[in-house]
C-alpha cells in the first residue's frame, strides 16, 4: 500500500496558480510550477489512491515520468507492454505491432499501470516538488476578476472556504469543471460511444515477452480492450454503440458477461478468469470544449477533450498539456504581455494530438481500416502508423508524407468496394444520430 499524502487542514487564501483535478495533468503541472519556485494549490475531490480507469500508457510517456523524477517508481508497479495486438473475429489470426518497430527505435516499451498506484506516485510527487496538496477538496465555482480568480471550494463535503488565485489550471478530467460553467462543452459529432469494464483474475495472456501487451477485439457492437496488469489483475471493457448499451435488460454483471460472449476469441481468454471488481459502465464517451484557454486559465487533458480510448491516449495527452501548460502559465505570470499568445499558442497545440488521433479513432471499426490493420504491408508506413500509436506526435519525428500516403490507400480501398463503403457509411451515421446520455454505472 502506497503511504498516503499529508493533507492540509484548508485551503490557503491566496496562491500564484490553483490546480483543479490530482490526476496525471493536475500533478504534472503542479510539480513542474511548485519546483520552479511557484506558490500552488492543487486540490483533489477523492483520496488517493482511488480507483481511475485508463490503465494503458504508451512509449512517449516514459521520457515525461523521466523529466518528473518519477520513471524508477513508475517502472517498479508496471507491467512492461512492448506492443498491442489486434484480434478480429473476419480476418483469420491476430496482428501484433511492437513499438520496437516505429521509426524511432529508442521507445521500444511503455507500461501497463493500476491508475490508482500511478496516480497516487504522481501527487506524491508534486507534493514532494512544494505544492499544497488539498484532498477531499471540490471546486465548486470560479469568478475571474482582474487580478485572477476566486475559487470556491468545498472540503471535506460541508466546509466552503475561497481561495484568490492568480491562474487557474482546470485538470478536473471529464468533470469538465469550467467547460461546464462556461457552457463551451459539447458532444463529438464524430464519435458516440459508451463504456462497460471491469477486472478479472485468471485471464489468459499472450506468451512470454508479450505477456504485458495490450490487446484489441473488435465484435459487432464495438471493440474490447483487455490490458494485463502486474498486480495479476486484466482489466477488460467493452466500448460499444448507444444501441447496444440500450438494449440492456438484465443486471449490469449479466450484461457484461453476455457481451464478452459476443466476442468468442476474448471469451476463451476469458474461460477460466474470476471477474474481481463491480462491473462500471460510463457513457458520453467522447466530448470536446470550444478553448483550451482563456485570461487567466487553462484546460488539461480530458478536462478539454476526451475521445474513445482505444489507442490508449488519456494519460499522454494529460500530461503533454501539462508539460507545455506549465512554461504557458509562467510566461502569463511573468509577462503580461506576452500572455495572449502564448494562450493562443497553447489553444492550437492542444488540438493536435487529438486531431492526428481522431482521424485513426473515427475509422477504427470500419471494415477498410480493419483490413489495414490486421494486413500491414509496406514497412515504412506501418512505421508511421506504428510511431503514431507510441505517441510519437509532439517532437519532429518525419511522419506527415507517409501517414498521407496510408490515409490515401484507406480512400482508395473505399472508392474501389463502394457498396462495403456506402453500408459502413450509413450505419456510421445512423450511430451518431443515437442519443448517448452520460452514466456512472448501469
Amino acid at each position: 500500500m502506497l503511504n498516503s499524502v499529508k493533507a492540509e487542514r484548508q485551503t490557503p487564501a491566496r496562491c500564484d496558480v490553483l490546480v483543479i483535478g490530482g490526476g496525471p495533468g493536475g500533478a504534472t503541472i503542479a510539480a513542474l510550477l511548485a519546483g520552479r519556485g511557484r506558490d500552488v494549490v492543487l486540490i483533489e475531490k477523492a483520496r488517493h489512491p482511488r480507483f481511475h480507469i485508463g490503465e494503458s500508457l504508451l512509449p512517449l510517456n516514459l521520457p515525461l515520468l523521466e523529466r518528473l523524477g518519477v520513471g524508477e517508481e513508475i517502472k517498479s508497479m508496471g507491467m512492461p507492454k512492448y506492443g498491442a495486438e489486434f484480434v478480429s473475429p473476419w480476418h483469420p489470426r491476430p496482428v501484433t505491432y511492437d513499438f520496437a518497430n516505429a521509426m524511432d527505435k529508442s521507445f521500444p516499451y511503455a507500461y501497463q499501470v493500476r491508475r490508482s498506484e500511478f496516480d497516487h506516485i504522481l501527487f506524491r510527487n508534486a507534493v514532494r516538488k512544494g505544492a499544497t496538496a488539498i484532498e477531499a477538496c471540490r471546486a465548486t465555482r470560479v469568478e475571474f476578476h482582474d487580478h485572477g480568480a476566486a475559487v470556491t471550494v468545498l472540503q471535506e463535503g460541508y466546509r466552503e472556504r475561497q481561495c484568490q488565485a492568480k491562474f487557474v489550471v482546470d485538470a478536473s478530467g471529464r468533470d469538465t469543471v469550467l467547460a461546464n460553467q462556461f457552457g463551451i462543452k459539447r458532444r463529438s459529432r464524430k464519435h458516440n460511444s459508451a463504456a462497460i469494464f471491469g477486472h478479472f483474475s485468471g485471464a489468459l495472456r499472450l506468451p512470454g515477452k508479450a505477456e504485458g501487451n495490450i490487446s484489441l477485439f473488435w465484435f459487432d457492437h464495438g471493440w474490447f480492450w483487455f490490458i494485463p496488469l502486474r498486480d495479476g489483475a486484466t482489466s477488460v471493457g467493452a466500448v460499444c454503440w448507444p444501441y447496444y448499451m440500450k438494449s440492456r435488460q438484465t443486471d449490469p454483471e449479466t450484461f457484461f458477461f453476455d457481451t464478452i460472449a459476443l466476442c468468442p476469441a476474448l471469451a476463451q481468454r476469458l474461460r477460466d478468469a474470476t471477474l474481481i471488481s463491480p462491473v462500471t459502465a460510463t457513457g458520453n464517451y467522447s466530448y470536446e470544449v470550444k478553448r483550451a484557454a482563456g485570461r487567466d486559465y487553462l484546460l488539461l487533458g480530458d478536462a478539454f477533450t476526451f475521445i474513445d480510448p482505444v489507442f490508449s491516449t488519456g494519460v499522454l495527452f494529460a500530461m503533454q498539456s501539462a508539460f507545455a501548460g506549465a512554461d504557458t502559465v509562467e510566461t502569463c505570470l511573468d509577462d503580461a504581455r506576452q500572455a495572449a499568445g502564448a494562450l493562443r499558442a497553447f489553444d492550437q497545440a492542444m488540438r493536435h494530438g487529438p486531431k492526428v488521433f481522431s482521424w485513426f479513432i473515427h475509422r477504427v471499426t470500419t471494415p477498410t481500416l480493419r483490413d489495414l490493420f490486421m494486413n500491414p504491408g509496406n514497412a515504412r508506413l506501418q512505421e508511421a502508423v506504428l510511431s503514431v500509436l507510441a505517441g510519437d506526435i509532439f517532437r519532429d519525428t518525419p511522419l506527415g508524407l507517409r501517414l498521407l500516403a496510408f490515409r490515401t490507400i484507406y480512400y482508395l480501398k473505399n472508392f474501389f468496394n463502394p457498396r462495403r463503403t456506402l453500408s459502413a457509411w450509413e450505419k456510421r451515421k445512423q450511430i451518431l444520430g443515437e442519443p448517448n446520455t452520460e452514466t456512472t454505472a448501469i
